[in-house]
């Protein structure tokens, strides 16, 4: 289970991968270099589509389009032309906030978390892309609002705001909204000296947490807080991370080469790059944005 580098990218802060099943590519951001990714692991080959404004998340949509979430707000964006169309700025004049990660629900519709350049303490906040373009406010007093998943039986949204270390485990209504607060259910040791950042969701109800810092991704039990599995990869910033292929048994991890001098990357050459595994488990679907 050695992960190898599919991608040489170089990128500075990969994020959010998204596995576009009915493209068969993954799609996947260079946040601070405004740019969407779009990588066909089959070809090894990738392309980029350039944006005006800092990029946290994209998803594609059920006309085969893209929407993103920016430091301008979600945005649309046509993968053939490059062409942008905004949706809505739940934000507006904010320009020392961004978003970050952001993932679709069963129902389709895209939540994504803010968070400050500056990573003020309590800034930032969850937002929910409704399905007619309306924004709705989820949670609040958020600092890096980041990896998200859902539980396999839809009763809950797991969530992780970095600095705390912490997986919140949210209820759902049975329509999928936020039923109450919310409660810890993985912690991340203090002295790994390593931030939880991207996640996804195996097929077996497991959480795949990627470790910024930690140089690794890791397996969880929500339900009691173990960690199972440890994949060591060789830069330290892992970034995030998800399932794709045709069996969904391919994890595709990003990492980040953001701040790191000269000596750290001659230690790390592949920061920034993109790394496949097989880890011997199946992944679940990614959602897609229902228009």
């Amino acid at each position: 289970m050695k992960p190898h580098c599919v991608l040489d990218a170089q990128a500075g802060l990969a994020e959010g991968p998204h596995w576009w099943a009915e493209k068969g590519i993954f799609l996947w951001v260079d946040i601070e270099a405004s740019r969407v990714g779009l990588f066909d692991p089959v070809a090894r080959s990738n392309r980029f589509l350039d944006l005006p404004s800092h990029v946290g998340a994209v998803v594609p949509t059920t006309t085969g389009d893209l929407v993103a979430a920016t430091a301008k707000g979600f945005v649309r964006l046509n993968p053939q032309s490059g062409v942008l169309t905004a949706l809505c700025d739940p934000e507006p004049g904010r320009s020392e906030h961004r978003f970050n990660d952001g993932k679709c629900d069963s129902w389709g519709r895209f939540w994504a978390g803010t968070m400050a350049y500056d990573f003020s303490p309590g800034a930032g906040s969850l937002w929910r892309l409704n399905n007619d373009f309306s924004c709705s406010l989820q949670w609040q007093e958020l600092t890096i609002s980041n990896g998200l998943a859902w539980s396999l039986d839809r009763r809950f949204l797991y969530l992780i705001d970095s600095p705390t270390l912490t997986v919140m485990a949210f209820p759902l209504t049975s329509t999928g909204s936020l039923a109450g607060h919310p409660t810890a259910c993985i912690t991340i040791p203090a002295e790994w000296d390593a931030l939880p950042d991207g996640m996804c969701i195996d097929a077996e109800g497991k959480l795949w947490i990627a470790l910024f810092g930690g140089g690794a991704v890791t397996r969880w039990d929500p339900l009691d807080g173990r960690l199972m599995q440890t994949v060591e990869l060789p830069c330290r910033q892992v970034t995030s991370c998800c399932f794709g292929g045709p069996d969904l048994d391919q994890l595709l991890i990003t990492t980040a080469r953001r701040g790191l001098d000269a000596q750290a990357l001659g230690e790390q050459p592949l920061a920034g790059g993109l790394f496949q595994l097989s880890p011997g488990i199946k992944g679940c679907r990614s959602e897609m944005f229902r228009v």
